[in-house]
């Protein structure tokens, strides 16, 4: 038997350490090849990390809740023979990159999702150790209702675990309370992950931008005509994004960063489009934005807010745009992306009364509001770049002919 000991591979994207969030397994669990043993969240994401080798789970290094720096021990295992698995070898295992059998994406490996596989009634339940069978005997569990998450099903100690846990009641009076208003404290939320670096940069943010905001109701009416006309032609976003990025050619110094004494003006546009994934709020950015058309931008728009979504980073943006409607709001004063200088946000697209020709009519209504450093620009270079936005949606068809 020989031990092998796999550490925390390399996160990427700057990314250096990692909070263990659980173990999937525990010391004495047989493992194979590419079974996820721990989870762990970065400020990226929260993924489960496989193991390169096989054999049975020797030491776990780290407890729960503790942070783990790449490079650091993870977890050891004693084999028959070191199994690390050829695709490893040749360099994906030592970067973190997603779950399960990995596939290349434009000649990069990506990992697929690896849902568990559910122990079917009748059939006898799959696990590798006598001591997991030992200690679902010791806990009354019965095996075939547990569903494992280990390799195709494998049912690990740590399935047996959460199995006997005992369901915690609702907690009629919390032990701890608040000092200052003596109200029971419910929960506590640690900032830690995705969570402390969203609070870090909104934090920075607010602390070294003197932000202003700008905000103007927009008839959109044209514009969702526009739209219904061509049901497979770009997305709505997509639409405004070719008018914010046609917009920040006309006002580049909206598209730029504050660095020392000097603005930095950027040549080319990363668009960063505001996602909710689950784990938190997260930027995508569209590369070289101002290259693309409308479709262009609607498809790269779908890509990137997806690979968000699944915790795959993306490159950083210049300028974000934010369709906070999508959340049935009108409004927001939305908090700049640091180390951006701007942020246009768009609300739901409503019903309203309007005066045309001296009329009052029925028409589709949103507000764009922009938020910017004023330290980049005055009040009238924000309105300039606005009031763009707001006239191309409002004669979408003589703005898209021009660009």
């Amino acid at each position: 038997m020989s031990r092998q000991t796999f550490t925390l591979p390399d996160l990427g994207e700057g990314l250096t350490e990692a909070q263990l969030i659980r173990w999937l397994v525990a010391p004495g669990d047989a493992i194979a090849i590419d079974q996820p043993v721990a989870e762990v969240e970065t400020a990226k994401a929260a993924v489960e990390v496989p193991s390169p080798y096989g054999g049975v789970v020797a030491e776990l290094h780290g407890a729960e809740g503790a942070t783990i720096a790449v490079g650091e021990p993870l977890i050891s295992v004693e084999s028959e023979q070191p199994a690390y698995l050829e695709e490893e070898r040749a360099g994906s295992g030592n970067v973190l990159i997603g779950y399960g059998t990995s596939t290349r994406v434009n000649g990069r490996r990506r990992r697929r999702a690896r849902t568990p596989a559910p122990t079917v009634a009748g059939q006898r339940p799959r696990t590798a150790s006598p001591l997991v069978r030992k200690l679902a005997k010791d806990k009354g569990i019965d095996l075939t209702a547990v569903r494992g998450t280990g390799q195709d099903g494998l049912i690990t100690r740590a399935d047996v675990e959460r199995a006997a846990a005992p369901v915690a009641p609702l907690a009629a009076e919390p032990s701890t309370a608040d000092r200052r208003t003596g109200l029971p404290v419910a929960e506590r939320i640690p900032l830690t992950g995705v969570r402390a670096a969203i609070a870090s940069t909104l934090s920075r943010s607010r602390q070294e931008i003197p932000e202003a905001t700008t905000w103007v109701d927009v008839d959109a009416t044209a514009l969702m005509e526009l739209r219904a006309a061509a049901p497979e032609g770009p997305g709505l976003l997509a639409l405004v994004a070719r008018f914010v990025v046609a917009g920040l050619a006309r006002f580049p110094v909206l598209n730029a960063r504050v660095t020392g004494e000097e603005i930095e003006v950027f040549d080319g546009v990363n668009l960063g489009i505001a996602t909710q994934a689950e784990h938190g709020l997260v930027v995508p950015a569209v590369r070289d934005a101002h290259r693309l058309s409308a479709r262009a931008l609607d498809a790269e728009i779908r890509r990137v807010t997806a690979a968000a979504r699944e915790g795959v980073a993306t490159a950083p943006g210049s300028f974000t745009l934010n369709n906070y409607g999508s959340f049935g709001v009108d409004g927001s004063a939305a908090i700049i992306n640091h180390p951006e200088v701007a942020i246009l946000g768009m609300g739901r697209i409503l019903d309203r009364p309007w005066i045309v020709d001296g009329a009052v009519v029925p028409r589709r209504i949103t507000q764009l509001s922009l938020v910017f450093d004023h330290r980049v620009c005055d009040g009238g270079t924000a309105a300039g770049f606005l009031r763009f936005v707001a006239d191309a949606m409002e004669s979408p068809l003589s703005v898209l002919a021009d660009l």
